[in-house]
């Protein structure tokens, strides 16, 4: 089984009107102190990582492109020392594209990063400005090049979808824009509307009208289809890649891997258990100093089953049967043969031998198939 490590950077040079994680803008002096912290967090997670190796590094956000390259060195190296990191391994750095630079690029690459995802989210002026974006397409273009220039050959765009005022016309062409960028991997998201945020009262106050569930399901299916047309193959409910080029590190969550996430309000998945860290500054720093104890919540035979299905059927392959049947000691389609047998009946479903995955349609109403099968696997609900 595949371990990753996962590194959060919670610095933003904004706050976007979508998002309601913690986020911070701070000075130098707030990331150093930031950086000595979660150097002290890894120190702490040595011996409970000890013998394992890593094969993937991912350090997302906020944004940690916005962290000055002398304190993101710091961190790469206390890494490449603490722990057993693979010397193929997958590191990905997110970044907007607002804050890099020919420079930065070729010093990221120096330090060991190896794939770069850039939030692109829109190509029309009027949709960034709408999510408090601090780019312009313009500085995608550049960066991308940039990337090329500094040797990233595995680089993502995130775009986004069903955003209000977004025509499929929009959507079209921000793809036809990351293709023409020649970035290997596109995650498509539909926007996620979060309670208090800005882009959330904007809507209630009717400023701004999401698109209908028609149209949002035609503008979704016209940019699967221009994606795979384009050689960009949807793998995973959300992501598209070109031959491979899947992001090693999500494939890891989606196989129900385990990770150790460091810093301010990342979670970890490590030897049956989860937990979250602080998500304040002031509260993580507070922890680090007080030994970086977890507050681990233990998962049930059956929570983890469940939840290697959950986010194993996300994936277009599937589940594969022997393996799932092998790690968990259930066979889930002749577990509940009722239960797939309706879901095959409606379209949703479908297995051979091997493997266990949801249609094209299936994956469309995903949530749904998930409440029945938690339904269906939880014990207190056959008591």
């Amino acid at each position: 089984m595949e371990r990753g490590l996962y590194i959060h950077i919670p610095f933003c040079v904004h706050k976007c009107a979508y998002c309601d994680f913690a986020s911070f803008a701070a000075g130098e002096e707030a990331m150093e102190a930031y950086v000595s912290s979660l150097l002290r967090e890894m120190a702490a997670r040595r011996s409970m990582a000890e013998g394992e190796a890593f094969s993937t590094v991912f350090f997302g956000g906020g944004t940690p492109s916005l962290l000055p390259l002398p304190l993101l060195e710091r961190v790469a190296t206390a890494l490449r020392d603490t722990f057993a990191i693979d010397p193929r391994a997958e590191w990905t750095l997110e970044a907007n594209p607002g804050t890099l630079s020919r420079a930065s690029l070729s010093a990221y690459r120096d330090m060991g990063w190896n794939r770069l995802s850039v939030g692109l989210q829109a190509a029309q002026p009027r949709l960034l400005a709408m999510l408090g974006r601090i780019h312009t397409l313009e500085e995608f273009r550049e960066a991308t090049a940039w990337a090329g220039e500094a040797g990233f050959s595995n680089v993502n765009a995130d775009v986004m979808a069903s955003l209000p005022g977004q025509t499929v016309e929009d959507l079209l062409e921000t793809l036809e824009e990351a293709r023409a960028a020649g970035v290997q991997h596109i995650s498509l998201y539909s926007l996620q509307v979060e309670e208090g945020t800005p882009l959330a009262r904007q809507i209630e106050s009717g400023a701004l009208a999401l698109p209908g569930e028609d149209e949002a399901a035609d503008a979704l299916a016209a940019a699967r289809a221009a994606l795979e047309d384009w050689g960009y193959h949807r793998y995973e409910v959300s992501n598209f890649a070109q031959e491979g080029y899947a992001c090693r590190h999500n494939l890891l969550y989606w196989h129900y891997g385990a990770w150790l996430g460091l810093g301010c309000s990342a979670a970890s998945q490590w030897e049956g258990a989860r937990w979250s860290n602080p998500d304040t500054l002031d509260a993580y720093a507070t922890w680090v100093q007080g030994g970086c104890v977890p507050d681990r919540e233990a998962l049930a035979p059956w929570e983890q089953a469940f939840e290697a299905a959950m986010v194993g059927l996300r994936l277009t392959r599937g589940i594969s049967r022997v393996d799932y049947c092998r790690r968990f000691g259930l066979e889930l389609v002749r577990a509940y043969p009722r239960l797939w047998e309706k879901f095959r009946g409606s379209g949703m479903a479908d297995w051979d031998a091997e493997r266990l995955w949801l249609t094209p349609a299936g994956l469309d109403v995903m949530n749904g198939i998930l409440v029945t099968l938690l339904e269906t696997m939880e014990p207190s609900k056959h008591s």
